[in-house]
């Protein structure tokens, strides 16, 4: 089993509940999870939208890397996300943040996600699971990632 870290985020709809239903169609094949606490934060990206619900989950699952993106792809779809347009509203966003220490730089898919210490409301949600987990790339804790950002607050 491979612990992984992953974001969850919603603007569409019943966002508390579209996050609910994603983390429960997680546990087919991610274990004793965990969840952060729910944040609400701005968009990124494109500003003329709702505010977004995020949180992270960390676990423990069997599915490789690539089968995992597969997998949250379908979940995404299961709670009705519709693709719109890059940083724009949605009804489910999930990102692997980290697979245990492993690096992955793919076409479609690079692990640790490439801008986890860009974005607080990653970074924040992160600190509530385990703050002491180092970015295998970066080197640092998400609680340096998390101070660096806020300006060592």
């Amino acid at each position: 089993m491979k612990k992984v870290f992953l974001a969850l985020g919603s603007n569409v709809g019943n966002r508390e509940e579209n996050i609910r239903r994603a983390v429960e169609l997680l546990k087919e094949k991610i274990f004793d999870i965990k969840i952060a606490n729910l944040y609400k934060t701005a968009p990124v990206g494109v500003e003329e939208q709702p505010e977004f619900l995020n949180t992270a989950i960390v676990g423990y699952t069997d599915l490789t890397p690539q089968e995992l993106l597969k997998f949250v792809k379908d979940i995404e779809k299961k709670v009705g996300r519709i693709k719109r347009f890059r940083w724009g509203p949605r009804e489910i966003d999930i990102d692997i943040l980290f697979y245990e220490n492993i690096v992955v730089e793919e076409k479609e898919l690079i692990i640790p996600h490439p801008r986890i210490q860009e974005r607080e409301f990653v970074l924040r949600p992160l600190l509530d699971l385990e703050p002491d987990f180092v970015h295998p790339k970066l080197g640092l804790s998400v609680k340096e990632l998390y101070k660096r950002l806020s300006g060592g607050t």
